[in-house]
């Protein structure tokens, strides 16, 4: 397990901010895409989460929801990550995979993260598997039964905000 910088920076990036706008990549066009192919066939991570939020369109405003497991359990992101380095500076860094939504989420927001379930970690991650179409299938929407969403604080709209009170639910 290693830290890595949200936000895709590619290898020949000249500018490490070029990672603020590669923050997902989306699985009906990451085995094409220039930027993500390389990675798809060659640098698959998991990233674990125990939740994410989207935004829903909500009198005249956005509300952001948190989305987890209803178990609470963890669970893993499909991602890809780089690495970067210019003058003596290195940065890992990865992007999430998101698809269309599942039945349950489609109120809330069109896409979704890609969350692979346990049996398919060790496919996901297998170096040796480069064909698009045996990962490819792995990249549909999670089923939403196992799913609740619940309205949070629009603190969570700033990254400087990274309190435990970001996930409570609000009225």
């Amino acid at each position: 397990m290693e830290m890595s910088r949200w936000g895709l920076i590619l290898a020949w990036a000249d500018d490490p901010g070029i990672g603020a706008r590669m923050i997902s990549a989306r699985s009906e066009t990451v085995a094409e895409k220039p930027s993500f192919k390389k990675a798809f066939k060659q640098r698959r991570c998991l990233i674990p989460t125990d939740g994410f939020y989207e935004w829903r369109k909500e009198n005249g405003g956005k509300q952001p929801y948190y989305i987890r497991t209803k178990s609470g359990r963890p669970f893993a992101f499909a991602g890809l990550w780089e690495s970067w380095s210019r003058n003596g500076e290195g940065i890992q860094s990865c992007t999430i995979l998101t698809t269309g939504t599942n039945d349950f989420l489609q109120e809330i927001h069109h896409r979704m993260p890609v969350i692979l379930s346990p049996e398919v970690y060790d496919l996901w991650l297998d170096p040796e598997v480069r064909e698009p179409d045996q990962l490819l299938s792995l990249l549909a929407p999670y089923p939403g039964e196992d799913m609740e969403a619940y309205p949070v604080s629009r603190r969570v709209n700033s990254p400087s905000n990274d309190e435990p009170g970001c996930v409570e639910r609000v009225a």
